[in-house]
């Protein structure tokens, strides 16, 4: 079979021209991935920085981190004082370092009227019944010490919350409030530090996902690639010309 000549295989300029414009704007694109991938890399470690310098802080009163944005709100470590009310205690399913079971959220009444949602810690299926850990019912004003957590309005184990059937996957604040008729309730709750008697405290798992900078390479890399790419089709068709 007859080779055609070089002048019969060479690719008509417009078509040139369109793919050279498409891979520049491709690899632009890429490139601004990274460069974003890059600042959220600095915005992730400041986060974590900025975590662990709430974490080994000495604890203030609640009330006065109110006026912070919510982001700068969690995991401040803060105490709170009132009364416990174990009557209006909500189970949100829990899978920690101990195994399966559930969270122990009561409402504290503090001395302004005001409920704040506190998760005492984590009970096994077994002891979620309050008559098996009376020593946990502390009677009377009581002093909490822990960490400041936002609302998890969205459910949790890949299902939503059912209050009318009293199913918790996640510590929704709001939604507790209405199905508990709790009255002015604070946005957050707080995961209570170690205690001696059940439920078990201490066990909030401070751990931030950060493949920013994975992500960072992959779009340069990719970047590169339509680079060489573009340069191959340029010699190619310099050299058929």
């Amino acid at each position: 079979m007859a080779h055609l000549p070089d002048h019969d295989r060479r690719r008509p300029f417009w078509q040139v021209t369109l793919v050279l414009i498409s891979g520049a704007l491709l690899a632009l694109l890429f490139i601004g991935l990274g460069v974003w991938q890059i600042e959220r890399l600095a915005w992730k470690r400041d986060l974590i920085d900025s975590v662990q310098t709430h974490l080994s802080a000495e604890p203030v009163p609640l009330d006065t981190v109110f006026d912070l944005a919510p982001e700068d709100q969690e995991y401040r470590r803060v105490q709170v004082s009132g009364v416990f009310d174990h009557t209006a205690e909500t189970f949100t399913k829990a899978v920690t370092e101990l195994g399966g079971g559930y969270w122990v959220i009561t409402p504290l009444r503090v001395d302004d009227g005001q409920t704040v949602l506190i998760n005492r810690g984590f009970v096994p299926p077994d002891r979620r019944d309050p008559t098996t850990r009376q020593d946990g019912l502390i009677d009377g004003p009581v002093t909490v010490t822990g960490l400041i957590r936002l609302s998890e309005p969205k459910g949790g184990f890949l299902r939503d919350n059912d209050p009318q059937a009293d199913l918790w996957y996640s510590r929704d604040v709001a939604a507790i409030k209405r199905a508990r008729a709790l009255g002015p309730t604070a946005s957050i709750f707080v995961d209570a530090e170690a205690s001696v008697a059940a439920p078990i405290g201490g066990l909030t798992v401070v751990k931030f996902r950060n493949t920013h900078l994975i992500y960072a390479v992959t779009w340069f890399a990719l970047a590169v690639l339509v680079a060489f790419g573009m340069a191959f089709v340029i010699h190619h068709e310099r050299q058929l010309r």
